[in-house]
């Protein structure tokens, strides 16, 4: 006992005593402990300890209810442990090391995979797929069982109360347990004990209310058979999956094939051609042009306008939409908004580099290749320095590259013969490294577009690994949740968007997929967000026809493996709707902290900041599913028919930044917005329009303002990165602040 209070309180690399709370790594290895040794009071103060080492004792049991919030690294291997149902309490462990305990059965390890959510490694091996199944498609069977059982042989008891319930509860659980028989018999315990416990949450649900914003799912006894596992292939060879290519620079290759971009799903008439250009390299360049009369490229719009329509777009019938559209507002949420740091200042940004690193093989004569998604790599993944922030992945035509914002350099470019590329997005996953090795956090980064698969790519050892169906149609919108990075959404042209399940990967990069969840869309998802405080139970989705939030949430309350919208979100600019105009088209879509989104409808020349809960809890219309935004803001950006003008936003400087059809960059520095400004109904302008940085080659004219299909910023917004659908990447670096 002396032993561990001093290995507790002793912090090797300080002479002096280390306070409990800060310790984030604890070895207890080889020290012949026992339960009684561990001096529980002691270790409840470890609420910042990452990794723990117990391997090779003699612990036979782990402490029950012990709350380590932060411990995502346990090793008990080599001891004596009989039960594993005490480890329940360690929410957040990610890789548990079990090896070595002779008494562990087949069984157990099932129990581990449900008691911990967030499992991922399990003696050195990724088993988030196998655990997932256990814990939403095999619980799901048993929970199916169970209520067959109720129907048939039980109710509730008239009158109800508490001595009868909790005979009931008992008797109920016992007989689940004894005749529910699902699986084979080597895990005949663990189907028991999880028989046992749905029987005690069913019977629960019959009687305790359902909360009023959780909404119900109708029954489905055939979704957890129907459920479709897509399974790649075990091993494959590092070569095989795409053509890498390093640098920008290559030369010309003849043997890859024309771009498939003529027959996209997204292809728009181009109504005017750039001059003639021979170089992927631009300088930007400031002009003097007004910017308004730079740019006549022009898109076909998702609705059929007349021509004399589409020349009423001046002044009078954008301030005329103002009127028409004065959103209802909620004096409330105000202190939402003001919530950044006061001392936070607006940045400026200046154009760095233009980049022409997509071309069909390679020609800088090509400036038809439309790029469509870019996303910047994650922190966790990265050296350091802070390089992470600098890394940015764009994709377009048939290729994915990689470009590092500050020198320009294509460090990696991935090309898919016969693809073109509509969406990427990257997530952390974990890597296994073997049984003696601890799994290490790696970035991914998934692609999709025409041909209707997602290529999984890891960036860093320069590998594309695999590749897995996910519609039959082409893909519009890839997103992971940010807080389970295995877990990906993927929308499509069939109007569905599908949750699966990627796993991780391990050193052979071996991975499997799975299937959870298919969500029914009335058209083609754009979009794809998830509340920063609820990325597990709620999704929002911008589609051609509107904005639609599902509930996402895999439970015992929620067994169907198809869902239909939950809401549908609707917008002031609605009311003006008439033959000639069609508002319903949602092409921007982000949060902008844990409440507020920013979002954009064609054709509207603003765009809304609203509150997400608030919105939420409001009353649905019980035919329509709908509810009206409640807007905060509206930010004025430009008057034009071009469609699918990306937003983007970056909560850490409370910034709204979105492109136009002209080549320029309206940003909006949200915590500058006054209290006036959200309640008298005036629309709020923009901290900046950053011009088209006009493009030169020597010797060569100028290139005009393309439209800008989407934007990025890193967390800091050191860096702004614009795509534009002329095949150019255009990145714009922060300079000194005022």
């Amino acid at each position: 006992m002396e032993k561990i209070t001093e290995k507790l309180l002793l912090d090797k690399s300080s002479p002096k005593t280390s306070k409990l709370e800060q310790i984030k790594t604890l070895n207890l290895s080889k020290m012949k402990l026992q339960l009684q040794d561990l001096p529980v009071p002691l270790l409840s103060r470890l609420r910042s300890l990452e990794e723990w080492d117990l391997s090779g004792n003699a612990l036979k049991e782990f402490p029950a209810n012990l709350d380590l919030p932060a411990l995502r690294h346990l090793d008990l291997s080599d001891n004596l442990m009989e039960d594993v149902t005490s480890l329940e309490s360690l929410k957040s462990l990610e890789e548990l090391k079990m090896d070595n305990n002779l008494y562990i059965t087949v069984s157990d390890n099932h129990k581990l995979m449900v008691l911990l959510p967030n499992l991922r490694m399990y003696n050195g091996k990724d088993v988030s797929t196998a655990a997932n199944h256990l814990r939403f498609v095999y619980s799901d069977n048993l929970r199916t069982r169970v209520k067959v059982l109720w129907e048939r042989s039980f109710s509730l008891p008239d009158p109800i109360t508490a001595q009868k319930m909790s005979d009931l509860e008992r008797n109920f659980a016992a007989a689940a347990g004894q005749q529910v028989k699902y699986g084979p018999s080597s895990v005949s315990d663990f189907t028991k004990w999880r028989v046992e416990i749905l029987a005690r949450e069913y019977l629960r649900s019959l009687t305790e209310p359902t909360e009023p914003t959780e909404p119900t799912e109708p029954d489905n006894k055939d979704s957890a058979d129907a459920n479709n596992i897509v399974s790649t292939p075990s091993k494959r060879k590092r070569s095989e999956p795409v053509d890498v290519r390093l640098t920008p620079h290559k030369k010309p290759r003849t043997d890859l094939p024309a771009s498939p971009s003529e027959g996209s799903p997204r292809k728009l008439n181009l109504r005017v051609k750039l001059p003639t250009v021979t170089s992927t390299r631009m300088s930007p360049y400031k002009t003097s042009k007004d910017p308004s009369s730079t740019g006549e490229t022009k898109r076909e719009t998702p609705r059929r306008t007349s021509q004399a329509q589409r020349a009423k777009n001046d002044e009078a019938e954008q301030k005329e939409s103002v009127k028409a559209s004065k959103p209802k507002r909620d004096l409330h949420t105000l202190p939402i908004i003001k919530t950044w740091r006061k001392t936070q200042q607006p940045v400026s940004l200046k154009p760095l580099h233009v980049l022409q690193c997509h071309s069909k093989r390679d020609s800088s004569d090509d400036f038809s290749t439309q790029l469509w998604a870019c996303a910047f790599q994650p922190p966790e993944d990265c050296s350091g320095g802070g390089g992470g922030s600098r890394m940015v992945a764009t994709c377009g035509g048939d290729s994915v590259c990689v470009i590092d914002c500050e020198t320009g350099m294509v460090m990696k470019k991935y090309n898919v013969p016969e693809e073109e590329f509509f969406s990427l997005a990257w997530s952390t996953v974990l890597m296994s490294r073997g049984a003696k090795a601890s799994a290490q956090l790696c970035s991914i980064l998934a692609a999709g577009g025409k041909r209707g698969l997602v290529k999984l790519i890891h960036p860093r050892n320069n590998v594309a690994y695999g590749e897995f169906r996910a519609s039959r149609k082409p893909l519009s919108v890839l997103r992971f949740n940010q807080r389970r990075g295995n877990f990906l959404f993927t929308g499509s042209y069939d109007h569905k968007i599908v949750m699966w399940d990627i796993g991780g990967v391990d050193i052979q990069y071996n991975y499997k997929v799975v299937q959870l969840l298919v969500l029914e869309m009335s058209n083609t998802p754009l979009h794809i967000c998830m509340p920063p405080t609820s990325p597990d139970t709620h999704l929002l989705a911008a589609c051609e026809d509107g904005l639609n939030c599902f509930n996402t949430q895999l439970s015992a309350s929620n067994t169907s493996r198809s869902r239909q919208k939950d809401l549908e979100v609707t917008f002031p600019i609605y009311k003006k709707q008439d033959e000639e105009h069609d508002y319903r088209t949602v092409d921007g879509l982000n949060f902008l902290n844990d409440d507020i989104v920013a979002s954009k409808n064609v054709l509207h020349g603003f765009i809304y900041l609203w509150s997400w809960s608030r919105t939420r809890t409001q009353r649905p219309d019980k035919k329509s599913r709908t509810v009206s935004a409640v807007v905060l803001a509206e930010l004025q950006w430009t008057n034009t028919e071009t469609p699918y003008l990306a937003l983007g936003t970056c909560p850490g400087r409370a910034y709204v930044v979105c492109g136009d059809d002209k080549g320029r960059i309206w940003t909006y520095h949200v915590s500058n917005l006054q209290k006036s400004s959200l309640n008298d109904g005036k629309p709020v302008p923009p901290t900046e329009v950053l011009d088209w940085p006009a493009p030169v080659r020597k010797g060569l004219s100028r290139l005009e303002g393309p439209s800008i299909n989407s934007v990025a910023m890193d967390p800091e917004l050191q860096y702004l990165v614009a795509l534009s659908d002329k095949n150019m990447v255009i990145i714009w670096r922060r300079g000194d602040e005022s």
